[in-house]
């Protein structure tokens, strides 16, 4: 007996006949016995996979404190501690544990969402052992196990076909074939790829009509599926591009604190005009407010607002830095079946002889629509031919179409074809049988090798065949041909027409079905195979899985936005270009020599070849996981950043290999949904555009507010070295700077954190993935706010300094202060004006600064606050003219974006 079978991956079951299959595998059509099954377990091991769980919370929770921000925060409390500044340490703690609870709270309820999906699992196997069928659980299977499969049932392991009646396989969750795959037990090449092994099962998919029996070949991790899970454990997840942008941030925004602290200390020191503890403590409060504490809250922030959005717009965050990843991409690789189209195959056409063919409108299972003919309505129950057609479309059927009232919509039990003839007959309004008039006598399934299904009925007095099926097949079998004059026998010329008409739908990417009928003897019961000749020839009908209403809109979207779309799909070429044409993936103007490639051409390629056509090419038919995969690795090496997008098992490594994996909630296999970031809970490609927007407003916030508080420490830090080095006393007290950070910055920078899009930002090319938050091109507008900010504070400082340290140092408070709630206008856009944008259109910004003013007025004012800041009183002028002073901050930054925008386009 014969026990390497699984381990000799140079044996291929598909190429081989049964009888050299069973040989193989070392058993009978009676089934293994104990011992056999015994031995099989010991050297294979159980039917399973690797058990996807949930990730437990203390993970989660730990994840949050694994980076360099989290470290140079504990740094920060240190030395505010060891500075004696022990309320700073405890606010800077503070902000450690917010910044983590808003991570962790918002990731964990994304994980639990997701793995609440039921995952995709066989709990029983019918098998054939010692001669008996019974069940078992699908556990229990060994290579060599004979297993029984009829309708409906998932099927529990990969297998190959013995025995085959009328079988029929959705695979779509394995190859990304979105119609029922007809099954023989004939070999096939040993370079056929898995979509086209049609002597083949594969665990994880399930049987759609049919019977059949199986010889299991693979199980657990040499399963198709199996090779899908061990080839994503071996692939490791970088860090997101958030993760690696803020990282440098965070590294930057600590080089700017030590050097100005530096720069603050020598020149101080050197001046020698302060006393050594007043430097050392000035100086640690000028470090402890220069490093960003509140920085990682406020980002922790921006990506739950932008979170919360997407959610909103059915886009679910399983890995909280995603978000700003997503609109960063350039690259969109997307699946086609129930992503961008509907996964519900839809009668488009209805033809016969000649060129007016009817039109059916309406999309999925709905059964609402209207027929047309020649752009004018009709109703079909008044044509001979159409109410024919649609006749043998409703009663040579098996599938059935529900309401279902919670969800409001209509859903299919049954095959897809029967289900889509079965909704045009719907539109027509016919019913099954008619009421009482029809009876269905006998009924044939479809047949692979027949390629046509058959239904024996008897109408009163009459019976009739009628015919449903592949339309060469059904035309091949035609005498005669139904006509507006009636039944004429079918000539060479009328073939050729239906031939070049059955070829010219099919180069569409419909589906096309043959429709046909004849009277049979009264006395007969039962459908003779034999039998099937002398057909009358209604017609045809075209179906095709029609695109999501939103998908054109949303590529054109993705092209306006400068990303890139590409198409990789399991299905046929000519379906692919077909639906990519229809949704502007590619132009209907592109008179490109090749349009799309196959897996097959492609791996007849160089590595070279390979990289220029996915540079140029946009669609790749008939792909299996491996090439997928290579797809979005080479792309990544030419510095693009994809997001893949996806629903089936196939879809799996490339989805947890991409920067950013999108996963399909409704539709989507558990394998995939574990092996992605994003799940989109209602399936559509518009969404993950929406997210693109989203995630586009979540880095512009996170860069807008990292620039605020650069641009405050600036000043504050220009100012005190400014006079230090002419020898004055410090503008600011150590508790005045900590004040001005912790909460006038907190406030503000929360508030920003808020800002909704300005209509603009999918109008822009994606920011580069090595392009940092914080880089030169906004230098210049932070040098300008720094030295105005700086001007500002010196020129009522030297006023004010004749009244006195107190005073002096009171006015700098306020126009620091000040200049910064102003200059949070300038943050809320780099290049729209406030004027533009409307100075009220984000509520939180004016609640920041209104309560900021109240708290400044506040600790000012009140005699026990006053002697803690060590305030002096200002009057109700001084203050007002103070204010307007620090308004030329507003002014300024106006003026500046005025004069980029003009340069910008005179360029």
């Amino acid at each position: 007996m014969v026990r390497n079978f699984q381990k000799n991956k140079a044996l291929n079951p598909h190429a081989l006949s049964i009888e050299e299959t069973l040989n193989l595998c070392g058993c009978k059509l009676d089934g293994l016995s104990d011992e056999d099954v015994k031995e099989l377990r010991n050297l294979h091991g159980w039917n399973e996979l690797p058990e996807i769980s949930a990730m437990p919370w203390w993970k989660i929770l730990l994840k949050q404190f694994k980076s360099l921000m989290f470290i140079i925060l504990l740094v920060a409390a240190l030395i505010a501690f060891f500075a004696g500044h022990k309320t700073d340490t405890y606010v800077i703690i503070a902000v450690v544990i917010i910044n983590a609870m808003i991570g962790f709270i918002q990731e964990l309820k994304a994980e639990r969402t997701i793995y609440s999906l039921k995952k995709m699992v066989v709990h029983k196997a019918r098998v054939v052992r010692n001669g008996v069928t019974f069940m078992i659980p699908s556990r229990d299977l060994v290579p060599g196990d004979i297993i029984v499969l009829e309708e409906g049932e998932s099927i529990p392991a990969d297998g190959r076909l013995i025995e085959a009646k009328n079988l029929q396989c959705m695979e779509a969750s394995l190859t990304g074939e979105s119609i029922p795959i007809s099954k023989d037990c004939e070999a096939v090449p040993v370079e056929t790829v898995i979509a086209d092994r049609k002597n083949m099962v594969w665990k994880g998919t399930f049987v759609a009509s049919g019977y059949a029996k199986v010889v299991v070949t693979s199980i657990g991790l040499n399963t198709a599926i199996g090779e899908i899970s061990r080839t994503l454990s071996g692939i490791k997840r970088e860090k997101t591009n958030f993760q690696k942008k803020t990282n440098v941030l965070a590294r930057q925004m600590v080089i700017i604190a030590i050097l100005s602290t530096i720069s603050l200390f020598l020149a101080s020191y050197f001046s020698g005009d302060y006393e050594m503890d007043e430097i050392i403590l000035v100086s640690m409060a000028a470090l402890v407010a220069a490093i960003p504490e509140g920085l990682p809250a406020i980002l922790a922030i921006v990506l739950a607002i932008g979170s919360r959005r997407m959610a909103k717009r059915n886009a679910i965050i399983r890995d909280f830095t995603s978000v700003e990843t997503l609109g960063a991409v350039t690259t969109i690789i997307t699946d086609k079946t129930g992503t961008l189209t509907q996964n519900t195959l839809t009668v488009k056409k209805i033809g016969g002889l000649g060129n007016s063919d009817y039109h059916v409108s309406g999309e999925g299972w709905s059964p609402v629509g209207n027929f047309t003919k020649n752009n004018k309505i009709i109703d079909p129950n008044n044509d001979k031919i159409l109410s024919r057609i649609i006749k043998i479309a409703a009663i040579s059927n098996n599938s059935e179409i529900k309401h279902n009232i919670q969800k409001n919509q209509y859903e299919l039990m049954g095959d897809p074809t029967e289900g889509a003839l079965l909704c045009m007959s719907r539109k027509a309004g016919l019913s099954l049988l008619e009421e009482d008039k029809n009876q269905k006598l006998d009924d044939l399934p479809f047949n692979s090798k027949h390629k046509i299904r058959a239904t024996l009925l008897a109408n009163r007095e009459i019976k009739e065949l009628l015919i449903v099926g592949a339309p060469e097949k059904i035309l091949q079998l035609s005498t005669q041909i139904l006509t507006e004059k009636g039944e004429v026998k079918i000539s060479d010329h009328d073939r050729e027409a239906l031939h070049n008409k059955i070829e010219s739908w099919s180069e569409d990417a419909m589906r096309v079905i043959g429709l046909a009928y004849k009277k049979v003897n009264p006395n007969t019961e039962k459908i003779d195979e034999q039998n099937l000749g002398d057909l009358v020839f209604a017609g045809i009908t075209g179906m095709i899985d029609p695109p999501r209403p939103d998908t054109r809109k949303a590529v054109e979207n993705c092209k306006k936005a400068g990303i890139r779309v590409i198409m990789a799909t399991g299905d046929h070429i000519n379906t692919a270009i077909a639906i990519a044409k229809s949704v502007s993936i590619i132009d209907s103007a592109d008179n490109s020599e090749i349009l799309a490639l196959s897996e097959k051409q492609l791996l007849q390629m160089d590595d070279l070849e390979f990289d220029e056509a996915i540079k140029n090419v946009n669609v790749f038919a008939r792909l299996t996981p491996n090439v997928k995969l290579k797809i979005a690795e080479r792309l990544q090496a030419m510095g693009e950043l994809i997001a893949m997008t996806g629903d089936g098992v196939n879809d799996a490594p490339a989805l947890k290999r991409a920067d950013v994996g999108v996963a399909m909630g409704i539709m989507g296999t558990d394998v995939a949904r574990d092996a992605a970031q994003v799940v989109l809970a209602d399936d559509n490609f518009a969404t993950i555009v929406a997210a693109v927007e989203e995630g586009r407003i979540v880095f512009t916030n996170a860069r807008q507010t990292s620039f605020f508080l650069v641009t405050t420490n600036f000043a504050e830090i220009t100012t005190l070295v400014t006079l230090i080095f002419l020898g004055l006393p410090m503008a600011l007290t150590a508790t005045q700077i900590l004040w001005l950070n912790l909460v006038t910055d907190g406030i503000c920078d929360i508030s920003l954190a808020t800002e909704k899009g300005h209509n603009d930002v999918l109008e822009e090319k994606p920011v580069n993935k090595k392009e940092k938050i914080l880089n030169k091109i906004v230098l210049p507008l932070i040098l300008i706010m720094t030295v105005i900010m700086t001007s500002l504070s010196l020129i009522v400082y030297f006023h004010y300094l004749p009244e006195g340290i107190e005073k002096a140092r009171t006015t700098v408070f306020i126009i620091m202060a000040f200049t910064q709630l102003f200059n949070l206008y300038n943050m809320r856009s780099l290049k729209k004006s406030i004027f533009n944008i409307g100075f009220f259109s984000n509520k939180y910004i004016n609640i920041a600064i209104f309560v900021s003013i109240l708290i400044q007025i506040i600790i000012i004012e009140v005699p026990f606050f006053e002697r803690i800041f060590a305030f002096q009183p200002v009057s109700a002028l001084e203050f007002i003219v103070l204010v307007a002073m620090a308004s030329l901050v507003i002014w300024s930054g106006e003026l500046y974006k005025l004069v980029k925008g003009k340069l910008a386009l005179g360029r």
